[in-house]
Formats: C-alpha cells, sequence, structure tokens
C-alpha cells in the first residue's frame, strides 16, 4: 500500500471468484474486461458488500469492518448495469440536501430537470441510465464501482458521461470500471485488467 492508494484489496474472494489482491489510488481509473460470466460484476458486489466472501478491503487506511454495511456503500458506490428503481419518479430517489448537486450534474449529461418529475417507467433506458449515475454520483462516494455505465448510450451520451466521469478521476475519486467496450476501457482506464474465470490478470 502506497500513500496514494485509496482501495487497498486483500484476498478478497467469494466460492464464485477471487481470490483478488489490489491496490487503486485516488484518481485512478480500474478497468475491467472479460467475457460475460467471468466474475466481473461478482467482483464490483464483493467489494461493495453485497455479496458474502472472504479477504479484507481497506479505504484510506480503514478496514470495511469498522464501518455498517450502509455506511461502506455510502462511501464505495455500486453502481449496477440496470439499476432498480423503487419510487414512481427520479427525484424522489434524491435527498433535499443532494438537490443542488443533482441540479448541477443534469446539463452536465444532457438532461432536462423536468425529467426528475417524470415517470420514470416513461424514460428511455439512456435516460435512466445517465439519471443513475447522477443517483451514484449525489451520493458523493470515494470510490465508484460502474458495471456498463454507457451500455444504453447514444455516441453524444457517452461522451458527456466520459467527460464528467474524467472530471471526477482529477477531483480525486476512484473508479472501477467493468465494461465490454475495448474503446471506453482505453479511454477512461489508467489500467486494463482482464477477468476470466473469476481470476484477474493485467
Amino acid at each position: 500500500m502506497t500513500p496514494t492508494t485509496l482501495l487497498s484489496i486483500r484476498q478478497l474472494q467469494s466460492p464464485h471468484a477471487g481470490p483478488f489482491t489490489l491496490d487503486i489510488g485516488r484518481g485512478e481509473c480500474v478497468a475491467i474486461l472479460g467475457p460475460s460470466g467471468s466474475g466481473k460484476s461478482v467482483f464490483l458486489r464483493l467489494l461493495a458488500d453485497l455479496d458474502p466472501g472472504s479477504g479484507e478491503v481497506y479505504l484510506a487506511g480503514e478496514p470495511r469492518e469498522s464501518c455498517s454495511g450502509p455506511a461502506w456503500r455510502s462511501k464505495v458506490v455500486y453502481h449496477a448495469a440496470e439499476p432498480a428503481w423503487w419510487e414512481l419518479t427520479a427525484a424522489a430517489h434524491f435527498s433535499a440536501e443532494q438537490g443542488a448537486c443533482v441540479q448541477g450534474l443534469l446539463p452536465l449529461l444532457n438532461l432536462s430537470p423536468a425529467l426528475l418529475d417524470s415517470d420514470i417507467t416513461r424514460l428511455s433506458t439512456g435516460e435512466r441510465q445517465r439519471l443513475a449515475l447522477i443517483r451514484s454520483l449525489a451520493c458523493q462516494p470515494q470510490v465508484l464501482l460502474l458495471d456498463e455505465p454507457t451500455s444504453a448510450l447514444d455516441p453524444a451520451s457517452t461522451l458527456a458521461v466520459e467527460q464528467l466521469l474524467r472530471s471526477r478521476l482529477e477531483a480525486g475519486l476512484a473508479i472501477v470500471l467493468v465494461t465490454h467496450s475495448e474503446a471506453l476501457a482505453g479511454r477512461l482506464g489508467q489500467r486494463c485488467l482482464h477477468m476470466d474465470k473469476g481470476c484477474l490478470t493485467p
């Protein structure tokens, strides 16, 4: 572990994947490529403490066990490939304290504020995907675990997401990016790793 390490992973594993040992620095994006079913999403869920497993994870030197699951997931945010919506509108998923942050992020992703109060089921897949990214960023995470964040987006929307994520990286956010797009991995990732049968390799 170096002074710039933000997320430190030691022998993290489940019956389905691992063990994983990896250090991720502040402002670093580690991109993970690999075929469907190879364990990429399992790895993210292990990091977020959503799936049972063994091993150790440290955030800025503090062990994951030192905080509750919800508190950990507010710092290390898992952004699913198909994010869930449990309220009728996107606005209902944000707290009052997040309002200013949300309003500032909407234009960066080419989204109208009116979409916040629209029936979530009537929005396009791409609109929901970008709103879900705003929901993840509004938590002000230190680490963002992204699972296929641009899979439903057109080129212009993909570019907007990349620009936003690049600015957050420059501000010190660490990102673990799971993607099937080698082009996206090459543009955003400082390191690209490959997952195959539950094992990570350079």
